[in-house]
């Protein structure tokens, strides 16, 4: 079954068919910066394994070899490439799913670069929607 998603407003859709080859949580400055978050989930696939089936991605060069694919609309990240690193590969945002739950992540990566308060925030108080006024 294939896995589906698209960003936020919906212009950008896409579909997934083929064998995942690792779903990691990324830690770097690079995609910290990127997606204005502290770790971004990152399901890496053969590039031949996606589809856009809606829509046209904005791509933007990070870097000398990366291209990070985003809806020019909304601004959601949805895919990365490198060809030099990462030959026929894509990487594709894990949050823009239509059932992130469905993969679970595998590792951590990146971590020379995590955040310092990262490494427990698991530890965190946790609330179903918001905390409960002071």
């Amino acid at each position: 079954m294939p896995v589906t998603g698209g960003c936020h407003c919906g212009k950008i859709r896409y579909e997934i068919e083929g064998q995942l080859i690792v779903h990691a949580l990324c830690h770097c400055t690079d995609c910290r910066r990127h997606a204005g978050a502290p770790m971004v989930g990152w399901t890496m696939y053969p590039a031949a394994a996606l589809k856009v089936t809606k829509g046209q991605p904005k791509t933007y060069e990070s870097s000398a070899n990366g291209r990070r694919l985003f809806c020019a609309d909304c601004g959601t990240g949805l895919f990365y490439t490198n060809e030099a690193m990462l030959p026929g590969v894509i990487d594709v945002q894990s949050a823009t799913y239509d059932e992130p739950q469905a993969v679970p992540p595998q590792a951590h990566i990146q971590v020379a670069e995590r955040i310092a308060w990262m490494e427990k925030v698991h530890e965190l108080p946790a609330f179903d929607r918001y905390p409960p006024p002071p």
